[in-house]
């Protein structure tokens, strides 16, 4: 379809004299290859037009427009929620202005131009600040922004726009495992970067993709909130064998973090890292170690596979990206006590939660040994989340169990009820308990009260703030 069509199909439909639905009628029945003419005449002898004045008219802005190229859509004007964010380093971001990027037009553009409409789309949500971008079949397309959700488009996408947006991006081999599986995770790198966490999937109505924005910089401990705490975690880090663990719920920044601690030892120690993910999301270049990162897919069969194969691969750390099995976690407890530091994540809300989760995938026949091994090997749980700040952005909450005597024993004997009580006199050693750590974001009026209380679970603590 040439240029002139293309602006005809456009302009006929801002000005209301067209559907989509009649458009893609009428293009399937004249075919890819008609021209200008051919596509006006047929709209006016089937009927659909019957403004001939006005199609003529439109007719001859689609000549001139179309002698400048095709009508490509930009980037969407967000809504007065979104605000836009610094540009990327390396990135084109600040090029781009706040033109419209049309979904309800998008189907008239061929493959090539649709996956740099869909490119632009994704860099103008990176500089807003947006953390994902949302196209799925009959919703209307969205953003997250600090855990609020904002439509960029009143349009409600089909099943064909949607499965076309979300495979545009995929090489032949990726389109077919995902309509095969209608289930796809992958890494999207535009440039430098410019990297993008794709979740796509198959639902009721059609195909959908999450896009998750992926921090172009890692940042520092202290940059993401931890500075009170830098002493603690940089202990945790020194250590040349054992067990960490990063937890907290979906979207509370555990990627983020770890990115963070691998960038920590990668430029303050000289070892072998071997890092294994499920989708590859923070490249991390070789510093003052030597890093290998591996994905789940295209580099391993799983992530147990990739850590059976990294014990014969001379590691000294072991980064998992998530320890969801039996069979993973024992193989991290085990790679931690024969000398590697294991790090993995977890998709808990507390220490003592993430600790019964890890034994609780035992059967009872194992659980003395496979206690004496994490009381052994536990170096700390950092579990952390992100509350709405007052100020719009996020905040950082976290709570911290370092693995000294007195946890050991609590985890030998199984009475993890007692881990509260020895968090809390273990501050001298870096411990801390998140509804202490809410409960002075609210003193320090970081967030708002009612915001605390949803996360204090301590009733006393809550009653100061209702006073």
């Amino acid at each position: 379809m040439n240029n002139d069509t293309r602006w005809l199909i456009r302009l006929a439909l801002e000005h209301g004299l067209l559907t989509r639905a009649q458009a893609t009628e009428v293009r399937a029945k004249v075919g890819a290859a008609t021209d200008l003419v051919e596509f006006a005449q047929d709209l006016i002898d089937s009927g659909i037009i019957t403004e001939v004045e006005r199609l003529e008219q439109i007719a001859g802005l689609a000549l001139t427009h179309g002698q400048s190229g095709p009508p490509v859509p930009t980037v969407p004007p967000f809504a007065s929620g979104l605000k836009p964010a610094a540009p990327r380093t390396g990135s084109a971001t600040a090029e781009l202005g706040p033109a419209t990027f049309s979904f309800e037009t998008c189907f008239a553009l061929e493959d090539t131009e649709l996956a740099a409409a869909l490119r632009r789309l994704l860099r103008s949500t990176a500089a807003t600040g947006a953390s994902d971008l949302h196209l799925s079949t009959g919703a209307r397309p969205f953003v997250r922004q600090n855990r609020t959700l904002t439509f960029i488009s009143d349009y409600v996408l089909t099943a064909e726009d949607a499965l076309r947006l979300n495979t545009v991006l995929l090489s032949e081999g990726q389109r077919r495992i995902f309509l095969e599986r209608h289930d796809y995770d992958y890494a999207l790198a535009l440039g430098a970067g410019e990297r993008y966490r794709v979740n796509l999937m198959q639902h009721k109505n059609g195909a959908a993709g999450a896009y998750r924005m992926v921090p172009a910089e890692t940042r520092s401990l202290e940059a993401l909130g931890y500075a009170q705490h830098l002493e603690t975690l940089r202990k945790m880090l020194s250590y040349h064998n054992g067990l960490i663990l990063i937890t907290g719920p979906v979207g509370s920044g555990k990627t983020t973090t770890l990115a963070s601690m691998v960038s920590y030892l990668n430029e303050s120690r000289t070892d072998h890292i071997i890092t294994v993910e499920d989708p590859i999301e923070v490249v991390q270049p070789a510093k003052g170690c030597n890093v290998t990162q591996r994905e789940v897919g295209p580099h391993t069969r799983s992530f147990a596979t990739a850590l059976k194969g990294a014990l014969r691969e001379d590691p000294d750390i072991i980064v998992i990206g998530e320890l969801r099995d039996l069979e993973t976690i024992e193989m991290a407890i085990s790679a931690s006590e024969t000398g590697h530091l294991v790090i993995g994540t977890m998709h808990t809300s507390d220490a003592a939660t993430t600790l019964n989760r890890l034994l609780d995938v035992f059967p009872p026949s194992q659980q003395t040994q496979i206690r004496a091994s994490v009381a052994e090997s536990l170096r700390g749980i950092v579990c952390q989340r992100l509350l709405p700040g007052v100020d719009g952005g996020l905040v950082l909450a976290c709570e911290i169990l370092v693995g000294n005597t007195a946890v050991q024993n609590l985890i030998r004997e199984g009475k993890s009820t007692g881990l509260r009580n020895t968090m809390e006199t273990g501050l001298r050693e870096g411990m801390c308990l998140m509804d202490n750590v809410v409960f002075k974001l609210w003193q320090d009026r970081k967030i708002a009260a009612d915001t605390a209380q949803v996360n204090i679970s301590n009733r006393v603590l809550r009653a100061k703030i209702n006073g």
